[in-house]
């Protein structure tokens, strides 16, 4: 079985999907712009052959890159990133090198676009927001009278929060049809509530063979737009209403074979229209991993190895492991120009024995994700939340 891993190295713990997928057999065929030398050893360790290109946004670079593996290992079996910025360019390698399984172009923006997402929820017999898509002023005042302020935009085809923003008055409104946007912009009906996502990975039949879920108390939008802290956690329970919606919509998307993160709304009041509190809303899927160090996060908190779960469903189509959860895993983001009650070093002493990670976050990721990061696991939310006001506080 040859695999074709796109950019193995960033982020950077990336390279354990490579590594378990090789210690299985797999021929691992890396595609990525970082000199050969300049790989970790892990990374060098990891892949059977890698193909250094000037810019994974050369298409043609990539396209040579590929028929260079076919030419000496046959065909591709995979082809996968598990990011967010290449799934278009994976999908078209995909599709060029008649690679069966994964996603292909004429279904990525199905999964790229927020206002396509909606049917796919619907499907699922999930809710979500009432939406528009951006035209004309006098058409969102229309939607602005159906579901009142505040509204929230953003790009329709956008990864993660960048330029998300809150709309409360006629005045922000008016300001928003007056900028230039080179994209199309979707707005959707505020939600107040909870963040709370199912992640996962699914088998070419969308079987889910690993699932876990995070809770989101501050969200990304505002995060970045506050340039504020973040925290976010993981259950040890799955609420049940959420493993329906989840599981249902890994049924309706296009899961097979893939790392999901759903994100879905817990309702924090009666939405008239929309659902009374304590509803589950679909908010958004993104079928790769959870951003930054999150499938490490799931490590942590399952005691297990997730990247040899993914390399298991490559190989088998299921996976052996132990579905206990000890622990929550807590992760925590500091801004450096932020003043905090504690110092780096209290942080340390204080949870010598509890801490997992403390180290920066790199600058692309740093928006929502926080400058400095600190991740821990505990068996209560009791330690999780004083963890949490120690180090954010």
């Amino acid at each position: 079985m040859n695999f074709v891993y796109v950019s193995p190295s960033f982020p950077k713990n990336f390279y354990q999907f490579c590594d378990c997928l090789k210690e299985k057999g797999v021929t691992v065929l890396a595609i990525g712009d970082t000199p050969y030398h300049q790989l970790s050893e892990e990374l060098k360790n990891a892949v059977d052959d890698y193909y250094q290109v000037f810019s994974m946004e050369n298409y043609d670079e990539m396209v040579k890159a590929m028929g260079y593996f076919i030419f000496h290992y046959g065909h591709i079996d995979w082809l996968e990133s598990n990011n967010e910025y290449w799934l278009e360019q994976d999908a078209r390698l995909r599709t060029d090198f008649n690679i069966t399984t994964g996603i292909h172009t004429d279904h990525i923006e199905d999964i790229k676009c927020k206002s396509k997402m909606k049917k796919f929820y619907e499907e699922a017999g999930v809710k979500t927001a009432r939406y528009h898509l951006t035209t004309t002023l006098e058409e969102g005042l229309k939607f602005i009278k159906e579901v009142g302020y505040p509204v929230v935009v953003k790009p329709d085809n956008g990864v993660g929060a960048a330029k998300t923003y809150k709309i409360s008055s006629d005045e922000e409104l008016k300001a928003f049809y007056l900028e230039d946007h080179p994209t199309q912009y979707i707005m959707e009906e505020f939600v107040n509530g909870l963040i709370i996502s199912y992640d996962g990975i699914a088998n070419l039949e969308k079987d889910v063979i690993f699932e876990t879920s995070h809770v989101f108390p501050n969200p990304i939008m505002d995060v970045v737009n506050d340039a504020s802290s973040m925290y976010y956690y993981s259950l040890r329970e799955i609420p049940y209403d959420l493993k329906l919606a989840g599981k249902a919509c890994v049924k309706t998307f296009y899961t097979a074979g893939r790392c999901f993160h759903m994100e879905f709304f817990r309702l924090l009041e009666d939405k008239e229209g929309l659902g009374k509190k304590g509803d589950i809303i679909g908010l958004e899927v993104n079928l790769r991993t959870p951003g930054g160090y999150t499938p490490d996060m799931m490590n942590f908190a399952n005691d297990i190895n997730v990247y040899d779960i993914y390399a298991d469903m490559v190989v088998k189509g299921e996976s052996e492991y132990n579905h206990h959860r000890p622990y929550h895993c807590v992760y925590c983001g500091r801004r450096d120009y932020l003043h905090y009650q504690h110092t780096h070093n209290e942080v340390m002493e204080k949870y010598q024995f509890d801490l997992l990670m403390a180290e920066r976050m790199p600058d692309i990721l740093s928006g929502a994700m926080g400058n400095f990061t600190y991740t821990a696991r505990f068996e209560t939310m009791d330690e999780v939340n004083a963890f949490v006001d120690f180090v954010l506080g």
